[in-house]
């Protein structure tokens, strides 16, 4: 909205200058002009003339920058650091601006595409919001949910029998898998990630634990399969472990492999404890890791006041002090 000033009556003070003649009222931009501006950003970095760096970047190049993005946005809201948040979810953000500029130039879709898929799915996956579908709590609204995932991999595997889109089913070595609840679920998440979802989704078609004391009972069994198999052949400890039972222990070739699999069962059944209590387990490692790093480093400023370091202390030196660590941080 553009306003001019009136022209000063004769006799009053001399009309304003040229330049402050007319003007425009300030308006606040809107979230899509803030949007396309960085979507037009990223296009000019791409572009001939742009940032030679961001111009050299491919699909695979960006990959990892997006695992860690996406960490340090989990990080920042395990740490309540609104500020630190927004600008981390900012560079989130900067991932799909750049995968969806780099598939315009390649003629695959355009961030237009994106932003319609995601509206279109909302949409469609909430129709007890924008329909007439009725699920009144949050069970109700993930049953609706499956079952909707379900048609629309119907749907894909009309199309491809049709030939109108390729798809994973049109592969020929995942066919049998495109009819399994399971499907879907990505290998290449985070082991502790995928475990949670290959569960939640068998507990959603009633394979699960009836209650939550048959899961103790089972990680009791898995406990005493990895003790059965370490009386089998026993690990021969390091020359020196650290605290909480850290170090590598020296473990034959041959029962590595087994041990695998049992540690793994042990992990699965934890998962599976998380999943009961509605808890993420990826959230609570990593709250355990930093826990254990503020505990360690509080340790290594005792010693380094000594001017020494872990190395240099006894087995029961650095135990005392782990437990002086734990019981400041109760009192703190």
């Amino acid at each position: 909205m553009e306003r001019r000033a009136s022209p000063a009556p004769e006799g009053d003070s001399p009309p304003l200058p040229p330049q402050f003649a007319s003007f425009t009222l300030n308006r606040m931009p809107t979230t899509g002009e803030r949007f396309e501006r960085a979507v037009q950003i990223m296009a000019r970095l791409r572009a001939p003339g742009g940032c030679p760096w961001d111009r050299e970047q491919t699909f695979d190049t960006i990959k990892p920058y997006t695992l860690e993005e996406t960490y340090e946005v989990l990080e920042a809201i395990d740490n309540r650091d609104w500020p630190e948040l927004t600008g981390e979810l900012g560079d989130l953000l900067l991932q799909v601006l750049f995968y969806s500029q780099m598939a315009s130039e390649e003629g695959h879709f355009s961030v237009d595409d994106v932003l319609d898929r995601l509206s279109n799915k909302l949409v469609d996956r909430h129709p007890h919001v924008f329909g007439d579908v009725k699920a009144d709590t949050p069970a109700e609204v993930l049953r609706n949910w499956e079952a909707l995932k379900a048609q629309e991999k119907e749907k894909k595997k009309r199309l491809a029998a049709a030939g109108g889109e390729k798809t994973e089913q049109s592969r020929g070595s995942q066919s049998d898998q495109a009819q399994s609840v399971l499907a879907g679920v990505s290998s290449k998440m985070p082991a502790l990630m995928e475990a949670y979802k290959l569960s939640s989704r068998a507990a959603h078609v009633g394979f699960d634990w009836p209650e939550m004391e048959g899961l103790f009972e089972k990680l009791a069994e898995e406990t005493a399969e990895l003790r059965e198999e370490l009386k089998a052949a026993p690990v021969t400890p390091p020359s020196r472990t650290g605290i909480a039972g850290s170090g590598k222990p020296q473990v034959p070739p041959e029962l590595r492999e087994r041990l695998e699999d049992e540690v793994g069962d042990l992990f699965f059944v934890l998962v599976n404890i998380a999943r009961y209590l509605s808890l993420d387990p990826e959230s609570a490692l990593r709250k355990t890791n930093r826990k254990f790093k503020r505990r360690f480093q509080w340790m290594e400023e005792r010693l380094r006041a000594s001017g020494r370091g872990p190395q240099q202390a006894a087995m029961d030196e650095l135990e005392t002090l782990w437990q002086q660590a734990k019981q400041q941080e109760k009192q703190a």
